[in-house]
């Protein structure tokens, strides 16, 4: 019989070493199929909580947040676009010219988790914004990358014109920055082991299966 394995992967569409960690992770949960059946949950974290609607320039906003110079923010784009191939998620930094408030993104993605196609819109999310440099707060693209994931737009319409699941979302946010998550991503087994960052798959596939021997 497989191991049952609980993931949250609390994580923000906006995070390049996200949709790193993310694909990393799925080649692990390859690489144990039928030996562990994994329970995963996307959990909301935002790493620009008081952007703009309009965003921001990227390099502006990295340069002012982390200090860095624009030749460190290239450089810094081209390491994650190298990892990002190792692991297959194709990054087009040259399209990221803006940063941009995700919250309306994780409102969907608590919808989608109701709805089972959680995954699904966490992928083209990711996509959408780091592949095709898109706006992952604009509600006609949000509510197109729905229709895509199998929701019904007409629903998520409705929703980005709500304050709909605005609570749920911000209870979650508050929950797992109380249990000391103050970087993405962060990754937690069965409400017990935490891995963070964007490992590599062997690093995954590892924790897994120690966590499945321990029961």
């Amino acid at each position: 019989m497989a191991a049952r394995i609980k993931i949250d992967f609390v994580s923000d569409v906006s995070c390049p070493w996200c949709a790193v960690g993310l694909s990393s992770l799925e080649q692990a949960l390859s690489k144990v199929d039928g030996e562990i059946e994994a329970e995963l949950h996307f959990q909301p974290f935002e790493l620009n909580p008081d952007m703009p609607p309009e965003g921001q320039d990227t390099v502006e906003r990295l340069s002012r947040k982390y200090g860095m110079t624009p030749e460190q923010v290239r450089q810094n784009g081209e390491a994650i676009t190298a990892r990002g191939r190792e692991v297959g998620f194709t990054f087009n930094m040259d399209k990221r010219t803006h940063t941009y408030n995700t919250f309306d993104a994780h409102r969907l993605l608590h919808w989608a988790g109701l709805k089972g196609h959680q995954l699904a819109l966490k992928h083209a999310l990711l996509k959408a914004y780091f592949t095709d440099g898109e706006n992952p707060s604009d509600h006609e693209t949000l509510i197109r990358l729905c229709r895509e994931s199998g929701l019904n737009p007409d629903r998520a319409h409705e929703i980005l014109e709500s304050d709909e699941y605005t609570a749920e979302v911000r209870a979650r946010e508050r929950f797992y920055t109380q249990q000391g998550i103050n970087s993405v991503p962060s990754i937690i087994l069965n409400d017990r082991h935490l891995i963070q960052g964007g490992q590599a798959p062997e690093t995954f596939e590892q924790a897994l299966r120690q966590v499945a021997d321990a029961g």
